[in-house]
């Protein structure tokens, strides 16, 4: 699979109107009904966009969120219409070599403020939280655990979008307060069934997702869809089930590769980020390739 390497830097398509801007994904206006979201070569991390483009990433995440869809389908309706620029519109297939496998037509929704994240072992920011409370999004845990533990339970931990600046858990009460309890029960069951799922199938593939975060939105109908990206190593904390040791930062399929790199400098994690040397781009782009290989069963290139 060839694809091209996209940055923020790029130009705008011509003759689609860019609606905003994510850490990776631009997002244009189609029409009416439908969105282009493209998914760039950019890469994140404490928050900032780093200057370093990891080259096919966004093939990867594009590809993998495609099989997602397809696999959940029968748990919740989703956005996605086509990958395939071929089968979109006129206006977006004139630029089809800059899109090819990296961009997704979807139906439009009113999205929902809200991270739907869902933990199945205890890392990053809830290891944090449970370090200092006991617990982890009003969900308290049993005393003793250790990093990368496993929980008793898969819990729904929801979290404020930010479109700059961090992302704030926050407890179900709260998410209650700002989308409603139908809703909040709706997601959160929807969530974790998503996630028992796609755990259930990653497992055979030897990979533990130890978290992962996804975003719902309705349509005119009233009906909700799954959105955005779906169970990517973005979205997700991806282990290997032979490394996987709890009590430390289990080596991984994601980003978290990229964030211990970037903890080993003296940057103080705020804008400008620092340049990724080619090892770490190369190390990063083969973990990206092996989760969605390991995942799909797909040894193709990408």
């Amino acid at each position: 699979m060839t694809t091209t390497t996209m940055h923020e830097s790029d130009t705008p398509l011509d003759g689609l109107t860019l609606r905003a801007q994510g850490k990776v994904r631009d997002v244009y206006t189609v029409d009416e009904e439908y969105l282009l979201l493209v998914a760039s070569d950019r890469i994140s991390a404490f928050d900032c966009v780093l200057p370093t483009r990891i080259t096919g990433k966004g093939a990867i995440l594009t590809e993998l969120s495609k099989f997602w869809f397809d696999r959940l389908k029968d748990l919740t309706p989703h956005h996605l219409v086509t990958t395939d620029v071929d089968e979109m519109p006129d206006i977006v297939r004139r630029h089809a070599a800059r899109l090819r496998h990296r961009s997704m037509l979807v139906r439009r929704t009113k999205v929902f403020p809200i991270e739907c994240v869902v933990r199945g072992y205890l890392a990053g920011s809830g290891w944090k939280d449970y370090q200092s409370t006991g617990a982890v999004c009003g969900h308290t845990l049993p005393a003793g655990l250790r990093e990368a533990d496993q929980l008793p339970e898969a819990i729904f931990t929801p979290a404020t979008k930010a479109a700059k600046g961090h992302d704030e858990n926050i407890s179900e009460r709260k998410m209650e307060n700002i989308i409603g309890s139908e809703a909040t029960k709706h997601l959160r069951e929807t969530s974790l069934d998503l996630y028992a799922r796609a755990c259930e199938h990653a497992a055979a593939c030897g990979i533990i997702i130890a978290d992962t975060k996804f975003e719902f939105g309705t349509d005119t109908d009233g009906r909700t869809l799954l959105i955005d990206e779906v169970l990517t190593p973005d979205s997700s904390r991806f282990w290997d089930t032979t490394t996987y040791q709890a009590g430390t930062s289990p080596p991984s399929y994601d980003k978290q590769f990229v964030r211990d790199y970037l903890e080993t400098l003296s940057w103080d994690k705020r804008p400008p980020a620092p340049e990724l040397p080619p090892e770490i781009v190369q190390a990063t782009v083969a973990r990206y390739k092996q989760a969605y290989q390991l995942l799909t069963g797909n040894a193709a290139a990408l």
